[in-house]
């Protein structure tokens, strides 16, 4: 059996304040995310295969077009299967599905609508989002800890200058939880990848104007000081 640790409540001479510091920012999003997901049929599984990868490719290469605008590009699970239909007494194969997902990531929003209308143009195409995030090294994150440290020693600050004296020392500083257990540079013929696409947009439906969502960081710490014994 654990036995639990004690709290440090601290002496006389040297009184503990423990206090909790919380920060909630509310920012843009850094990158916006779409589910891709390509299908095909036929009569026959090698029919079904080749129009799955020939669905595929142009679903690639149009996601490439886009050059530094895509920041991630995946290719996510992948299926061809039979589907049955009742012939008498028995079952016989009707038809081949083919279907194959994808996942891309853009920072360029704008470039994010027209990609998302022209994969939702294609056939047989289906297009989800989009999810809007932040990076995992976003400045946010950091900007959301120190704010949460900061509220903390001004609370702190606050309690003993209620009590007529002074924080001394900082003791600890802890997430919540804790103790519990430059831009990139354009590929090569990225100029010319833009001017294809400028020359098949003219054909393409009208691009969506999408509004990104902003996005809520969160940071919370605990915090325990000492402070200079007050009078009372």
């Amino acid at each position: 059996m654990t036995t639990p640790t004690a709290l440090p409540y601290g002496t006389p001479d040297a009184p503990r304040i423990a206090v909790r510091g919380e920060a909630h920012l509310e920012v843009d999003p850094e990158i916006g995310r779409i589910g891709i997901t390509v299908a095909s049929r036929g009569r026959d599984r090698r029919t079904a295969l080749d129009d799955l990868t020939r669905r595929n490719a142009t679903a690639l290469d149009l996601v490439k077009s886009y050059g530094d605008a895509v920041e991630r590009l995946e290719s996510g699970a992948f299926s061809v299967r039979p589907e049955l239909t009742k012939h008498g007494r028995g079952e016989r194969i009707r038809t081949y599905h083919g279907t194959v997902h994808l996942t891309a990531e853009l920072t360029d929003f704008t470039a994010l609508g027209e990609l998302a209308t022209r994969l939702a143009d294609l056939e047989l195409t289906r297009v989800d989002g989009p999810w809007w995030d932040l990076r995992r090294d976003s400045p946010a994150h950091r900007r959301a800890r120190e704010q949460a440290v900061r509220e903390a020693v001004q609370r702190a600050r606050e309690y003993a200058e209620a009590l007529g004296t002074s924080l001394a020392a900082l003791v600890e500083l802890a997430d919540i939880g804790a103790e519990d257990g430059g831009p990139r540079p354009m590929a090569a013929g990225g100029r010319m990848r833009s001017m294809a696409f400028a020359e098949a947009a003219e054909d393409t439906v009208a691009a969506l104007d999408l509004e990104p969502q902003r996005q809520h960081v969160y940071a919370e710490v605990n915090a325990r000081f000492t402070m200079r014994p007050p009078t009372l």
